[in-house]
């Protein structure tokens, strides 16, 4: 009984007490070749909402609140609005339509925003689904990146942010995104940041065919919602799937930050892995 009681609490804890625990992460990143004017820029990263699993509105509106007095110069979102349908995102658009940075937010699709795993009754409802999933970013005052970039401008100095859509190397997941597309026009921009929902992107193409790309941001993976995550130790089951799978990984002069993820889907709550904000402060090396 004692053995059985343990785990059992545990599962209760986390779906209680941690499901919207939010940790706040401060990630410092150095760069030779950022443009001058953007030395201290500050990027709040959020990812994996999966809004169809939310039972609880107050919470999120408090670390909205929460994210906006950080007063950053940009919202990155990295993928997973929802579950499975746009209309899950229904109750919360008035919520994340709060988020506020001086650069605005700037988000893609993940794996999930596509309706590939519910049923349809033909392929123009999923189609349907699609369009209203992504003009519910639009209806947010989000920028939605398909496969896309945007420069941004500071004291005649600029970077790229590139988003594209979901690409996974992993599990049979989809590659709709199209790294050509967003590259392009970027060639000259010193400093490129890429916001890529699947970890798993970053080492079958991004580091081998897109050198020039220095930090990229994913979700996707949440940590598992279970494992151990402290300055000393981290380890999650999903490690035996993803080799990046939560946190920041350096390969040369390029940087991976994985988010472990804002909401949560199939156990309602979170065990040693909690959602996150990240907050990215880019330096000029």
């Amino acid at each position: 009984i004692m053995a059985a009681a343990i785990p059992l609490g545990a599962f209760i804890y986390g779906a209680i007490r941690n499901a919207y625990n939010y940790q706040f992460r401060n990630v410092p990143l150095s760069f030779a070749n950022l443009p001058a004017a953007f030395d201290g820029f500050k990027i709040v990263q959020i990812s994996d909402i999966h809004s169809g699993s939310f039972t609880r509105t107050e919470p999120i509106q408090e670390v909205i609140e929460k994210i906006n007095a950080l007063n950053v110069d940009l919202i990155l979102f990295t993928g997973d609005i929802v579950n499975n349908v746009a209309d899950e995102m229904l109750p919360y658009k008035q919520v994340f339509n709060k988020l506020r940075a001086k650069h605005g937010v700037m988000s893609i699709t993940g794996n999930h925003d596509y309706g590939d795993y519910a049923p349809w009754n033909s392929v123009e409802e999923k189609k349907d689904n699609f369009r209203r999933l992504v003009q519910t970013h639009k209806d947010m005052g989000w920028d939605i990146l398909m496969n896309e970039n945007r420069l941004i401008e500071k004291d005649g100095e600029k970077i790229a942010v590139l988003g594209i859509e979901n690409w996974g190397a992993k599990m049979h997941f989809p590659k709709y995104g199209k790294m050509e597309l967003a590259h392009a026009g970027t060639e000259n921009i010193p400093f490129k940041l890429l916001m890529s929902h699947d970890p798993s992107h970053w080492d079958a193409q991004v580091r081998s065919l897109y050198p020039d790309i220095d930090l990229t941001l994913s979700g996707h993976t949440h940590g598992f919602q279970f494992g151990i995550d402290n300055k000393f130790f981290k380890w999650s089951p999903v490690q035996w799937a993803y080799r990046q799978w939560a946190g920041l990984y350096q390969e040369g002069k390029q940087f991976l930050y994985v988010n472990r993820g804002f909401g949560f889907i199939g156990y309602p709550g979170r065990i040693g892995i909690l959602p996150e904000i990240t907050v990215i402060e880019l330096k000029k090396a």
